[in-house]
């Protein structure tokens, strides 16, 4: 093998007027929104370790340095080739787009078009230089979204993954706010590094990545881990079982996507063993919660003999029972999150927020001589917080990612750590109540619930989850078959949120004085309903009076607006009198009667995420 040259380099190095071609051995872009989360999380959590508003732009100088990982390029005929990394520098390249794009024209915006494309006899290419990928990047990179049902699949995933990061940003606006953008751009693109591996030809690359890929896999901390466990069981009999144990367990997981086996081995050592977490302020030196984040291979040979792991006996159980135990119940919920299952309906209500700090909560409660139900209901009442306190946070524009709630997650985790049930519940209760949001606003007076509640990009996802839950709360309430798991399905058939009026501002100039005014009121969450693709692309144009008679058709929100919902219906009759609910058939659909419906929604919402849930689960 010839020399093999690895350096560091900031995205700007690597990406600045270059153009790399993608060898044949990974042809497609396959990322998916969760790993684009994980970058995302990644960035802004190191970047907001270091940034405060009242720094000067060149302090961006001194913040503290990030490592993505590493690439490897080859160089034929004077081209540089993507071996492996061309995933992780698609997505830069998405993220770099949608930065430059938010900065728009502002006087100290950072000039990113040279790191996302160049030009070179009057041609424009962009960086990862693949055919077919052209025409999407310049629509992207214009602000156009052109259909792409017959494209490529990586020219679909390039579009499904820049939508997922412009709601990931925008779900950031508020820590990294139009202040803080330049710093950010300067941070990513500066002292962001990637190791450059250059291999001098082809041969000599492909076997650096299979190497990496292939036989390195040993390398990964899961599989470290592993290695460090059975090698310190001393029986022989007992090690083999816990290979045999071990292989089983992370084989199952696998199953249930990329990922999920070190996902799972890092929910249960949170859970269960994260005792410290870092202090929130700049240069704070990671603690057991991030280490296991990172590192948990590494964490755990520090803290084997706190953890009890002293003999081989010890090793063994640990992987015969705490292992076993915390994987299985981990399997168990993360299926629960992704189809309802009979009795833990609220993880999967909680996994629609995109919350994916429940895992290690969710286990953290749980002991190994725990019986069947008492899982269950431990299980439940934890999911039952997370919903309620995440629909607050939602409807108060409060952010729900890693970086803005992984403190406060750990605090809590901490805190139900191996509780009984009823105790469970009453810590739980009064963590409830000391978080400071509730549906009324926040306890600073910042935020103002549900009066200044709408839809906007940010608020969008979340406002799905909201309709759906409270469209199959009434259903279910009023007879009905329904769950929220048909009006959260993606793909063919999906459900879409419908704005009640049209965006026609002529129709409605007697109540509004502008365009602006009247954009704003009709965003707000009681002008909204959830309902089929199809039934918006047909009606929803129409004015109120025209489209008003296709309700009849649909699921009960929606039906409610129509006469004929109160004819021969005695279970929805029945539920909104016994609730005072002001539902009422509307002819006609105005600014009062938006504020009306504003105001029901208020009211299905408290019921929906009632604080007495969690109350209840106490009770055997």
């Amino acid at each position: 093998m010839k020399t093999i040259d690895g350096k560091a380099r900031t995205i700007s190095e690597i990406l600045k007027g270059k153009r790399y071609g993608i060898d044949y051995y990974q042809r497609e872009y396959r990322w998916q929104r969760k790993q684009a989360k994980e970058l995302i999380d990644d960035l802004t959590d190191q970047f907001l370790q270091w940034h405060r508003p009242v720094n000067p732009r060149n302090a961006v100088e001194k913040y503290g340095n990030y490592f993505l990982g590493s690439i490897i390029l080859s160089e034929r005929d004077g081209q540089k080739y993507i071996v492996d990394g061309q995933q992780r520098l698609t997505t830069i390249t998405l993220l770099l787009l949608l930065l430059h794009r938010r900065q728009g024209e502002r006087k100290d915006r950072v000039a990113l078009e040279e790191l996302i494309y160049s030009e070179r006899f009057g041609e424009r290419a962009f960086n990862i230089a693949v055919e077919d990928r052209r025409a999407i990047m310049s629509a992207l990179f214009n602000g156009e979204l052109p259909d792409t049902s017959e494209a490529s699949e990586s020219v679909q995933t390039i579009v499904a993954r820049y939508q997922d990061l412009e709601e990931l940003l925008q779900e950031q606006s508020e820590d990294i706010d139009e202040a803080a953008l330049p710093y950010f751009c300067d941070w990513l693109t500066e002292k962001v590094y990637l190791i450059e591996i250059s291999a001098a030809s082809d041969e000599d690359a492909y076997t650096i990545f299979e190497t990496m890929n292939d036989r390195g896999l040993s390398l990964t901390p899961l599989d470290m881990l592993k290695g460090y466990l059975l090698a310190n069981i001393t029986d022989m009999g007992q090690r083999n079982e816990a290979a045999r144990l071990w292989r089983e367990r992370i084989e199952a997981l696998r199953k249930l996507g990329k990922d999920e086996d070190t996902d799972a081995v890092k929910a249960w050592l949170r859970a269960r063993y994260a005792n410290s977490v870092r202090e929130r302020r700049t240069g704070s030196e990671n603690k057991d919660f991030e280490r296991i984040g990172t590192e948990f291979h590494r964490w755990l040979g520090d803290h084997a003999e706190q953890l009890g792991l002293k003999s081989g006996a010890d090793f063994f159980r640990f992987v015969n029972d705490d292992m076993v135990f915390y994987t299985r119940q981990y399997e168990r919920i993360r299926k629960a999150s992704l189809k309802p299952v009979d009795g833990l309906e609220p993880v999967y209500h909680v996994a629609a927020f995109n919350f994916t700090l429940q895992y290690p909560l969710l286990l953290a409660p749980l002991l190994i001589t725990d019986a069947p139900e008492t899982i269950v209901r431990k299980v439940r009442a934890v999911a039952v917080f997370l919903d309620i306190l995440l629909a607050r946070r939602a409807v108060n524009y409060l952010s729900m990612t890693y970086g803005a709630m992984s403190y406060a997650a750990f605090l809590i985790m901490r805190d139900i750590r191996g509780l009984e049930p009823s105790a469970l519940v009453d810590v739980l209760v009064k963590r409830l109540d000391e978080q400071g949001c509730s549906f009324d606003g926040t306890a600073d007076g910042r935020r103002n619930g549900f009066e200044g509640f709408g839809l906007n990009q940010w608020s969008k996802r979340y406002i799905k989850v909201l309709l759906a839950r409270m469209t199959a709360h009434l259903e279910a309430a009023s007879g009905m078959d329904s769950d929220a798991a048909r009006y959260l399905v993606e793909g063919r058939g999906r459900y879409e949120i419908e704005h009640i009026w049209a965006d026609h501002y002529v129709r409605h100039r007697d109540e509004f004085a502008s365009q602006a005014d009247f954009s704003d009121y009709r965003n707000r969450f009681g002008g909204l309903l959830l309902l089929p693709k199809s039934f918006n692309a047909s009606y929803g144009d129409l004015p109120y009076a025209k489209k008003r008679k296709h309700y009849v058709s649909q699921n009960l929100l929606a039906w409610s607006l129509h006469e004929q919902c109160y004819e021969r219906n005695p279970g929805f009759l029945a539920y909104i009198q016994q609730g005072g609910l002001p539902f009422a058939a509307l002819g006609e659909f105005r600014k009062a009667d938006l504020d009306g419906r504003h105001a029901l929604y208020r009211q299905l919402a408290d019921r929906v995420w009632d604080p007495a849930r969690l109350v209840s689960e106490r009770e055997e």
